[in-house]
């Protein structure tokens, strides 16, 4: 760099200081780092530890085996490209915690793939999350202890899309697929969450949960999928309460669960937790000869739920007061691919045309459905014709 060459005179001194102020005040500019064989940095945390506020680090896809650290840089982007990389705890980990802890703020992956997270005490994560806001899309997490764990921060906002979430948990029922705290908000969309190791394909206790267009599963016995089968407590569980929606989801119990219920509320206790639940257009299959749909506990406030989709046998919901509005539910209903998970309805004149358009909730938030689930984490327009609007997940084609 220059030196930048002082004059004696007082105005000129008082120039060059307002030259450097700025100069100091100025962003510098973004930079991107590259990962891979033959790139700047050999490994993902090798360019983590470089970066700065603002930066990229595009990870080639590879295999990363033990690369385990945290991640300080706020304003941070991660993402794999020419394909995923695969990064494989192979028996590290960072700060007894995770593969990657995450402590800075507005950190974005996208498109990577973790698995082996283990810790002693039997909670490890692929992923941690300590800093303020965070995003993970176009993911894989698998075989680890947790998939995401996260801890308290009630001013963070966490956005998890177009993901997969597969075959987490150490077996004892306390680690997740994925396991968030108490944080302001959560927005889990257009993903697909299965297998759980005896834990739960999603847990939150953040204050504002937007659970929508999802697929919530597990292979049957002797199937074969991208994971091992496994078999999950609660498909969905949101044990503190919070503003709740759970709209446009394909939802399923195994016959070989851990758990009879399939969406839990308000188990552990709402206090200081608002206490509306929204069950909006769901499609649920119950494959156990037991169970419950949705079960709420300790909520003051009536849940809402409106043109849901039931099949199997089982107790809608265990709230008295609950208010059911145009839901429907069979023993046995007609999809077009049950044995493949394709549960877009058959064409029934008691599910097609038969919902209702739901009224607009607290806040002036819509609950009426604007997509579906597609497999494997993605998503489809959801067209409504006219006024009228099908039960369940899918507008029957």
């Amino acid at each position: 760099m220059q030196a930048i060459r002082i004059s004696p005179t007082r105005l000129s001194l008082a120039a060059t200081a307002l030259v450097m102020g700025a100069a100091i005040a100025a962003p510098a500019s973004a930079a991107t780092l590259s990962v891979g064989a033959g790139k700047t940095y050999a490994t993902p945390c090798q360019a983590f530890a470089a970066s700065r506020a603002g930066d990229v680090v595009e990870i080639q896809a590879a295999t990363y085996t033990g690369d385990v650290c945290g991640i300080y840089t706020s304003n941070l982007t991660i993402r794999g490209i020419n394909g995923r990389p695969k990064i494989n705890a192979g028996g590290r980990n960072a700060m007894g915690k995770a593969t990657w802890v995450v402590v800075g703020g507005n950190v974005v992956i996208d498109n990577v793939e973790m698995y082996g997270a283990a810790v002693p005490d039997r909670n490890g994560a692929a992923l941690r999350l300590e800093g303020t806001n965070f995003t993970l899309r176009n993911s894989f997490l698998h075989d680890n202890e947790n998939g995401i764990l996260s801890g308290v921060n009630t001013a963070s906002t966490i956005v998890l899309e177009n993901n997969e979430f597969g075959h987490n948990g150490y077996g004892d029922g306390y680690s997740h697929n994925v396991y968030i705290g108490q944080a302001a908000k959560l927005t889990f969309r257009y993903n697909y969450s299965h297998d759980a190791n005896v834990g739960h394909n999603l847990k939150t206790r953040a204050l504002y949960n937007t659970i929508a267009y999802n697929r919530f599963s597990s292979l049957r016995p002797g199937e074969t999928g991208s994971t091992a089968a496994g078999k999950p407590s609660y498909e969905v569980n949101v044990p503190n309460g919070g503003t709740t929606y759970i709209i446009g989801n394909v939802i399923m119990q195994p016959a070989s669960g851990n758990n009879p219920a399939m969406v839990s509320y308000g188990e552990e206790g709402t206090g200081g937790y608002a206490t509306d639940l929204y069950v909006v257009n769901n499609t649920f299959v119950n494959d156990d000869s037991r169970g419950t749909f949705v079960t709420v506990r300790n909520a003051a406030t009536p849940a809402l739920l409106t043109n849901n989709l039931f099949s199997g046998s089982g107790e809608v919901t265990t709230q008295a007061n609950a208010v059911l509005k145009t839901n429907y539910q069979a023993l046995s209903i007609g999809f077009v691919d049950r044995a493949g998970y394709d549960l877009r309805p058959l064409f029934s004149s008691l599910i097609v045309n038969a919902g209702t358009i739901p009224a607009t909730a607290i806040g002036k938030v819509s609950l009426t459905p604007t997509a579906s689930y597609r497999h494997v984490a993605g998503s489809t327009l959801r067209a409504t014709l006219g006024k009228k609007i099908d039960i369940g997940a899918y507008e029957v084609q």
